[in-house]
């Protein structure tokens, strides 16, 4: 394409057409028609000359810089355009890199790194691993430890410190909400003649037979504790004293009735029962002791 093509070059194939490279003699003409055109019609910008600017425009003007009458003028007229030619081409090769995408050698792979940073990542992948199954184990012994701590030592009941925590628990909703709730207080009966007569493993066979008996008998959010030796107490949510009586006798019965055995024995036990409701009392351990007050009065009584 030469200086008298009808179509100058649009400036987004200019910059297409041109990379980091010498410029074509075509390519050349057709920058430097535009460039004259845009210092005689003054246009600000080369990127977009306006189509008056490109149709007033004369080759000839182009061809009379190398008449002897200006040879000066062309000389530094040719100056003045090698220079904008250079800035404009610079501009374009500039252009075009910031929006080639980088070459597939500047995006390395896992496979390229060195082998010290293979080895690194996968010792720390190795050592995460480590930590999580470390963390697991130690939650699993932190919820054993917290079972331990709230559970009886040999029965499947409360120890008396979660006992009363589930206590305290009950007094709070009976206030807040004018909930009924009772406490059942048993102490065994023949405990210490059965340690005597067949030994202690007996007797805790009796402990661990009075627990399970309790325990199923007892509804879901109720709570059932050992208190201390052959002590026990049995939590009733939203009960009022006339049920938990009823409650008492029944229990009663089942362990009169039930057995259980020792070295090909079938002994028996059974306890004494006292109830107490909720009544504003001023702690868990006031309340508590209350109960345990009942069932003496209630042992006494059957002597």
């Amino acid at each position: 394409m030469g200086l008298d093509s009808p179509h100058p070059l649009d400036p987004a194939e200019a910059r297409d057409s041109l990379p980091a490279r010498k410029a074509t003699t075509a390519s050349m003409q057709n920058l430097l028609a535009q460039y004259f055109a845009n210092q005689h019609f003054a246009t600000p910008h080369l990127e977009n000359p306006t189509p008056e600017a490109s149709a007033s425009f004369d080759a000839n003007r182009v061809h009379a810089l190398s008449t002897t009458r200006s040879e000066t003028r062309a000389a530094s007229s040719e100056e003045a355009v090698a220079a904008s030619f250079a800035r404009l081409e610079a501009a374009f090769v500039a252009v075009a890199a910031e929006q080639a995408p980088p070459p597939a050698s500047a995006q390395p792979g896992q496979d390229e790194w060195p082998e010290a940073a293979r080895l690194l990542v996968s010792s720390l992948m190795q050592e995460r691993e480590t930590l999580r199954e470390q963390v697991h184990a130690l939650s699993m012994q932190l919820h054993s430890a917290l079972d331990q701590a709230d559970n009886d030592v040999l029965t499947p009941t409360l120890n008396r410190r979660a006992f009363l925590r589930e206590v305290h628990r009950a007094m709070t909703d009976a206030k807040r909400y004018g909930e009924d709730a009772c406490l059942i207080y048993l102490d065994m009966d023949s405990f210490k003649s059965i340690n005597d007569s067949y030994g202690h493993a007996a007797g805790d066979r009796a402990l661990i037979y009075v627990a399970d008996t309790l325990k199923a008998s007892v509804r879901e959010g109720d709570a059932v504790g050992r208190i201390g030796g052959d002590e026990f107490a049995v939590l009733l949510r939203r009960a009022d004293l006339k049920s938990s009586r009823i409650k008492a006798m029944k229990l009663e019965a089942e362990l009169m009735m039930g057995t259980f055995e020792h070295e090909g024995l079938h002994l028996k036990t059974g306890g004494s029962f006292g109830v107490r409701a909720f009544a504003g009392q001023a702690s868990a351990e006031a309340w508590l002791s209350e109960a345990d007050a009942a069932m003496f009065l209630v042992k006494k009584s059957s002597r």
